[in-house]
């Protein structure tokens, strides 16, 4: 059994090349091997958003607070709010983040493997953003 405790992990800035605006990320849990799972609690300030990526073996994301953005390739976004829960298949391309005027906080839980736990892609220009972001 391994215990961490509240507050003795550092928060850690969302790096620029992955996120648009300021993004703090806190570790969860990374499991050692067998195990796979990974989670993070992810907060997005106001227009914050992720790039467009990939999971190989997928992801949830379990919102907290606030109200956020989610779009997957060549759908139409939507508005997800605390309390919702996206599941999204492995390879399935797609960015999230905040809304222009709000914040937002959600659960990212993904597993890892030797196909790694994230591909990284373009970022989402602001001509995308603001379309998506005007639903909200």
């Amino acid at each position: 059994m391994e215990l961490v405790r509240a507050g003795t992990q550092e928060s850690m800035p969302g790096r620029s090349e992955y996120f648009t605006g300021t993004v703090w990320l806190d570790r969860i849990i990374q499991a050692p091997a067998p195990a796979r799972v990974r989670a993070l609690r992810v907060s997005f300030m106001p227009g914050a958003r992720t790039a467009w990526h990939t999971h190989p073996l997928g992801q949830t994301l379990h919102v907290l607070t606030g109200t956020g953005l989610f779009q997957t390739e060549g759908q139409p976004g939507v508005v997800i709010r605390p309390g919702d829960t996206v599941w999204i298949p492995p390879g399935e391309k797609h960015w999230h983040g905040a809304g222009p005027a709000t914040t937002v906080v959600h659960l990212a839980i993904q597993e890892g493997g030797d196909a790694g736990e994230t591909n990284w892609m373009e970022k989402v220009t602001d001509e995308d953003y603001a379309a998506v972001s005007a639903i909200a």
